[in-house]
């Protein structure tokens, strides 16, 4: 499989790269900062220099030509104000699912928040990140690709275990950004998987085993 992830050098995303690496999938990390080149490199994955704020969706899509499929796992990042949230969750999000239809790439994984599904009106950053991400969903899941939105809970940097809880009913509890990057790496490879919102959290069940439970 040929994947593209958007937002390339973050922390959920080097973790999935390397994953799909092992898998032997090929992986394109799009970055906007040059010298994140070389940690892609490290990790098995091909670095785009792309950003993705200020590219038109043409450009996006011609970095993703010949794609299988995309993952959105970029975001403005903690200390960013809520402008960026808005440009860079909700609008990167809408202009990587433009360029993937324009590339004719029909996979399209986002990487979204609990909290995504109710999100509160108020003015304080957390809230319009929550919106934005709200946004986003909405607009792939409105979309005519082969979508899935995943929902984690609070993510740490704990060592991941290979197990979650993952279930379409909103679920507030941590999880580890390498079982997150599990989930995701599953999700890619499974086409059940198309049309479905998923939430992740830490849990029992092997990835594998929780992920065919929570598609029926």
């Amino acid at each position: 499989m040929d994947v593209a992830i958007a937002g390339g050098h973050g922390q959920v995303a080097r973790r999935l790269a390397r994953l799909l690496v092992e898998r032997n999938d090929r992986v394109r990390g799009l970055i906007r900062k040059p010298e994140h080149a070389d940690d892609l490199r490290a990790d098995g994955s091909e670095p785009v220099l792309l950003d993705l704020e200020a590219a038109g969706p043409e450009e996006v899509a011609e970095a993703i030509k010949g794609a299988d499929a995309v993952v959105f796992a970029a975001g403005a990042g903690p200390g960013s104000g809520a402008e960026r949230k808005l440009t860079v969750d909700r609008d990167g999000a809408v202009k990587l699912l433009e360029a993937a239809r324009s590339a004719k790439v029909q996979r399209y994984v986002i990487v979204s928040s609990v909290g995504a599904e109710s999100p509160p009106d108020d003015d304080d950053v957390f809230s319009v990140y929550l919106r934005a991400k709200a946004e986003a969903d909405a607009a792939v899941m409105a979309s005519d690709r082969d979508w899935t939105v995943v929902r984690p809970g609070m993510l740490s940097d704990d060592p991941g275990t290979g197990r979650a809880l993952v279930q379409t009913d909103p679920i507030r509890e941590s999880v580890a950004r390498d079982d997150v990057a599990a989930v995701l790496a599953a999700v890619l490879h499974e086409p059940h998987a198309a049309g479905a919102v998923l939430y992740v959290v830490g849990g029992e069940q092997p990835i594998d085993d929780a992920l065919a439970e929570a598609l029926g």
